[in-house]
């Protein structure tokens, strides 16, 4: 289903980063190491790349990888893309600064469980989990996101899933999006920043 959907010529997303990424631009530092779960076709990674972070994007579709590559050299960055499904995938104990996911609602509440596993434990201690997806509100607006409820999040789930961790920003709200025709509308939105517990 990914490759077919990313197959097309054009950037089904666009090639601007998430406006979460730029809400909380300040967080991402020049020389820390960041994972950009499922990062489709680039426009996160290489804008954290433009930002001075040693970034590496993990995705699953070829087509999707390909067209960030191209992304990359256009705008003059370098960044290693890591082709594999999030499942697959031999995830680094502690590896990053910044574990990013944006819009990664794939996944039914177990096996997305498994994954925030995975993710937490790629974050160095004293790193940051950065998390930006739909509610279940979303359903009534139809401009993008997955049409199964149980994929949504909500403040009481994240709450729960980084409840040993210190939360520094849990927020619900809604805004107007245009990132490319796969995010187009008013939307409603919930961000998390999450710092696993340890020295920074």
């Amino acid at each position: 289903m990914w490759e077919e959907r990313y197959s097309n010529p054009g950037y089904v997303f666009g090639t601007e980063p998430a406006l979460f990424l730029t809400d909380h631009a300040e967080i991402y530092q020049p020389g820390q190491t960041a994972l950009c779960v499922a990062d489709g076709e680039g426009r996160n990674s290489v804008w954290l790349a433009q930002r001075g972070l040693d970034v590496t994007a993990l995705e699953y579709a070829p087509s999707a990888v390909a067209k960030a590559r191209r992304l990359a050299q256009s705008q003059g960055v370098s960044l290693t893309h890591v082709q594999s499904d999030v499942f697959a995938w031999d995830w680094p104990e502690g590896g990053f600064d910044h574990v990013v996911a944006i819009f990664i609602q794939f996944v039914g509440p177990s096996p997305r469980a498994d994954l925030f596993r995975r993710m937490k434990r790629a974050v160095k201690p004293g790193g940051l989990v950065s998390l930006h997806g739909y509610t279940p509100k979303q359903l009534e607006y139809g401009t993008g996101g997955p049409s199964a409820v149980e994929n949504l999040y909500t403040e009481a789930g994240l709450q729960t899933a980084f409840q040993s961790w210190q939360i520094e920003v849990l927020r619900s709200h809604e805004r107007h999006l245009e990132e490319g025709p796969g995010h187009s509308g008013m939307s409603a939105l919930i961000d998390l920043v999450a710092r696993r517990p340890g020295p920074g």
